[in-house]
């Protein structure tokens, strides 16, 4: 991981709290059948950018909780750079966001769950933290992970649930 800050006790306190609400923003994202991840940017201790993931609402690819947060938090200052702005989100970026944070410039992500298949700050891939790049950024992982992991887990467990009824369903209906 790009793990270049030491953490002390009240930056971790501040992490949990932005983490907190990228939590409840990941919980929006799965009422509306998204996958559930949230993100906040967070600017002198102020949120000036939240997100969600609609990728399937707004039948929009990169409609990533981060696409959403970066967006909103470049026009609340006004600029395309977010130079001393920390990103928190519930799942490691996966290559698109990643790409998009070296891009804006941002100054620290932190996020809670690994991203085993596509995360790009560090696990899988190192967008985030690589010299090949013109901006890398110290990455702070495992931030109420257990939360934002159980919060995925449950979804795609409630997905396969539900795949599995409708097959069973359509069975049903065929020998009738």
């Amino acid at each position: 991981m790009n793990e270049d800050l030491i953490i002390t006790d009240e930056q971790h306190s501040i992490d949990e709290k932005f983490m907190a609400l990228a939590i409840k923003l990941a919980h929006q994202a799965e009422q509306h059948n998204e996958i559930p991840v949230g993100a906040v940017v967070v600017a002198n201790g102020n949120v000036i950018g939240e997100g969600f993931n609609q990728s399937i609402m707004l039948n929009d690819p990169s409609a990533h909780a981060e696409m959403i947060a970066i967006r909103q938090a470049g026009k609340v200052q006004n600029n395309y750079r977010l130079l001393d702005c920390t990103l928190y989100v519930t799942l490691e970026p996966c290559p698109m966001c990643a790409g998009l944070l070296v891009h804006s410039r941002i100054k620290r992500i932190v996020y809670g769950a690994l991203d085993l298949k596509t995360g790009s700050a560090g696990s899988v891939f190192n967008i985030t933290g690589s010299e090949k790049l013109n901006h890398q950024i110290p990455v702070t992982s495992g931030v109420l992970a257990e939360q934002c992991s159980h919060l995925l887990s449950a979804f795609f467990k409630r997905r396969r649930l539900e795949k599995k009824a409708l097959k069973q369903a359509a069975k049903t209906s065929e020998r009738q």
